[in-house]
């Protein structure tokens, strides 16, 4: 038990504090004990790209190795494909609220973002009848997270095949979406992934990493799985800008993919006492809205009820936020995702910091 507590306890952090999966790292400790790494392609190591690949067929999908790049990360990922695909006057639709990150890579490789507001009311429902009336001729991305980053929101299997109805009626249309949560989630069962979907028009692309439901935090892997066409040119922009992700790496994240399954089911295990924790706290607090989401180590409560009223959302929503650090709590404000006086929390902490936190929380609304 902590005798002390830091003066400000991040609930903020996107990465939780998980310890590398023992296979992965025995599996990298094998590698260096070998000698010589091995090289690798720009497009990755093959045998974690047909892992990779495995893992979706296994799921129903049939993607081929030739269609996976691995990349440094998720970020360098996404950019890939941003840079790839988009020309000028080209729109990316954004489902909001999401990720903060998102904005600036489209920006940077030189698209238009404009997003579609969801309704907390209805649990953030993607409602085919608002996406095709937000489509046109200039959208040549929709942009998904699935868990979703802040909200935890699943998309079921059916929600997701209503979606594509629609996206099928655009066939310059790509619909990209980001699933570095899939293993991260309390539900029976398990994420769907666009990949499972049958792909007529070649217009499904994925993002993934291994920091957040594999626990790989630090060793910098990610891939994108895309048409193959596609694949190569994000391959041929990796080529020119940087270099391909270290072997160790790929080593350790193979290991991780061939064992997804179990490595994730063991982080949901350990998290299942603070998601609980999280979820009776945030229920005790007077004013505050929280329904604990399936997916991601996440609560995205509503504070709106505790804002000033006499300021604009997004100016109360950060005057809230700076109260809640000045009593030694840090969240992230939701107006980053396009929700004002929503907080986004992680309970991925060790369980004292976050009971901690969660009093402090608690005595910050109270006034004390």
């Amino acid at each position: 038990m902590m005798s002390s507590f830091p003066d400000l306890i991040s609930l903020a952090s996107g990465y939780g504090h998980f310890l590398p999966p023992p296979v992965a790292l025995q599996r990298a400790t094998e590698a260096l004990q070998a000698g010589a790494l091995p090289l690798s392609s720009i497009e990755g190591l093959p045998g974690l790209r047909a892992a990779i690949a495995g893992r979706y067929q296994q799921r129903g999908g049939t993607v081929q190795p030739e269609q996976v790049v691995v990349t440094a990360g998720a970020k360098p990922a996404l950019f890939a494909l941003f840079k790839a695909l988009l020309r000028p006057g080209d729109e990316v639709l954004l489902p909001t609220p999401n990720w903060f990150g998102f904005a600036g890579l489209v920006e940077k490789a030189g698209g238009t973002l404009r997003t579609l507001p969801l309704d907390p009311a209805t649990d953030y429902a993607l409602e085919p009848a608002a996406l095709q009336a937000a489509l046109t001729p200039r959208t040549r991305i929709l942009l998904l997270s699935n868990p979703n980053n802040p909200t935890g929101r699943i998309y079921t299997r059916a929600e997701l095949a209503a979606v594509l109805q629609i996206t099928r009626q655009w066939p310059n249309l790509l619909v990209l979406s980001d699933e570095i949560y899939d293993g991260i989630s309390f539900d029976p069962e398990p994420v769907t992934s666009l990949l499972e979907f049958a792909d007529p028009l070649n217009q499904h692309l994925v993002v993934s990493g291994y920091s957040k439901s594999l626990a790989l935090i630090g060793w910098s892997v990610g891939y994108l799985v895309a048409p193959a066409a596609v694949a190569r040119q994000c391959a041929a922009w990796q080529f020119a800008t940087t270099a391909a992700v270290a072997a160790l790496s790929q080593v350790a994240a193979q290991a991780a993919t061939e064992n997804a399954a179990a490595v994730s089911q063991e982080l949901c295990t350990g998290l299942a006492a603070n998601r609980e924790l999280m979820g009776t706290a945030l229920a005790a607090l007077p004013g505050v809205s929280s329904a604990m989401p399936a997916g991601t180590y996440y609560a995205f409560p509503d504070f709106r009820k505790h804002l000033n009223s006499a300021l604009e959302p997004a100016a109360a929503s950060a005057e809230l936020v700076a109260r809640l650090r000045a009593g030694g709590v840090e969240v992230v404000d939701g107006s980053s995702c396009r929700a004002p006086g929503f907080f986004r929390l992680s309970y991925a902490v060790p369980e004292p910091l976050l009971r901690e936190a969660l009093r402090r929380v608690a005595a910050v609304l109270a006034g004390l």
